[in-house]
């Protein structure tokens, strides 16, 4: 039997299959703090792709996405989808060993977008697990460390010997 719930927590309903499915589904990976909102509407926007079991949609979004990293740390609008990761390595913002993620990325979402190949959910699963991983370490964990204290008036003097 099939049923609606309606959550306590937002007061949305939930359809409830008898095969154990949920409509809309759960959101997949976590939240990241402190993101431009670009950023954060594109990662989210692939997150709840998953709720709807869009996984084509939520690989090309995670393509998208680094797109917008790119530009929003500083690379020129306009250039190639390779450009931009190219940047993203260069530039210091792929964490060391992880080029491989940002280059899984690509590689995904070139088939999703170049080929006639529908996504899977362990695809999908994938790239949005490895965009959240970039997304702290470009954004979350940096915006943790507090800023290093103001140099007062004294300390900016020249040191007299």
């Amino acid at each position: 039997m099939d049923y609606v719930y309606i959550c306590s927590f937002c007061g949305k309903p939930t359809f409830f299959e008898s095969n154990g499915k949920q409509f809309p589904g759960v959101a997949f990976g976590d939240t990241v703090d402190s993101l431009p909102p670009d950023v954060a509407s594109l990662y989210n926007e692939a997150r709840f792709s998953m709720t709807v079991n869009a996984f084509t949609s939520a690989v090309l979004t995670c393509r998208k996405l680094l797109m917008h990293l790119a530009v929003e740390k500083g690379a020129p609008a306009g250039g190639s989808f390779l450009d931009y990761v190219e940047y993203l390595a260069q530039k210091g913002y792929v964490p060391p060993d992880g080029k491989g993620w940002v280059d899984h990325i690509r590689k995904k979402g070139n088939e999703a977008n170049h080929e006639i190949k529908i996504m899977l959910e362990a695809d999908a699963k994938d790239l949005i697990q490895f965009s959240e991983m970039l997304l702290k370490f470009m954004y979350e964990f940096p915006a943790k460390v507090p800023p290093p204290p103001a140099p007062s008036a004294a300390s900016s003097a020249p040191a007299k010997s």
